[in-house]
């Protein structure tokens, strides 16, 4: 198993060749390591070789392994990136410095509560169901408009639009539509692109790139 900084060392170049390409500089994409299903012992190689932000999938998993590295590496900023249900709002904005995954107006009320109540206000991408996948979380394209402006009515402050493109299919088309709606809204964000297309998404606009496997292995 190839070191933590060597496969962080391939990520970035990777990241950073698909920027030359752009013409873009490094500094515009995030990477978003996504440490869900992974121990603490998996993430701390990866934080001291100089990956300072991560994604985990549910709160509840966060909570239990998160607090701990945190007091540990007090740099390290935490995304959830998957779907967030509303009765778990509350521990999501005390634990996470981002979420991905806004996507329908019941959760911006109680994102909206739960920000009030903590005196804090968490930066949130909507995610957009960009391929009209029935099973998939995500905000309709009709509907998105209508979100966005509750959302900021709430004085939830936007960072962008996410998306998790159909699978099997090529990517590029929905990462561009999702580009074309961050634009079209006014938004500078845009959550897009994973281990096997993020270099496509980072020539599309990507601001955050969400990577698991290609850090962690076949299980990441």
């Amino acid at each position: 198993m190839e070191s933590a900084a060597i496969l962080l060392g391939q990520v970035e170049e990777r990241i950073a060749q698909a920027c030359r390409v752009a013409g873009r500089a490094r500094g515009e994409v995030t990477l978003v390591a996504v440490s869900k299903t992974q121990p603490a012992e998996a993430i701390a190689p990866l934080i001291e070789a100089g990956c300072r932000v991560f994604g985990e999938n549910r709160v509840q998993e966060a909570q239990g392994k998160w607090p701990a590295l945190r007091e540990r590496y007090p740099h390290a900023e935490l995304h959830l990136v998957g779907q967030l249900q509303s009765n778990k709002a509350e521990e999501a904005v005390a634990l996470f410095d981002a979420i991905h995954s806004l996507d329908r107006p019941g959760l911006v009320g109680a994102l909206a509560k739960a920000m009030d109540k903590a005196g804090r206000r968490v930066p949130c991408f909507v995610q957009v169901n960009v391929g009209a996948e029935e099973q998939k979380g995500g905000c309709a394209i009709p509907a998105l408009p209508a979100l966005l402006a509750e959302a900021r009515a709430a004085d939830i402050p936007l960072a962008g639009l996410m998306c998790v493109p159909p699978l099997d299919i090529e990517p590029a088309p929905f990462f561009a539509l999702l580009d074309t709606l961050a634009r079209d809204h006014g938004l500078d964000g845009r959550s897009m692109g994973m281990s096997g297309d993020f270099e496509t998404a980072v020539m599309l606009g990507a601001t955050h790139v969400r990577i698991g496997t290609a850090l962690f292995g076949e299980w990441g």
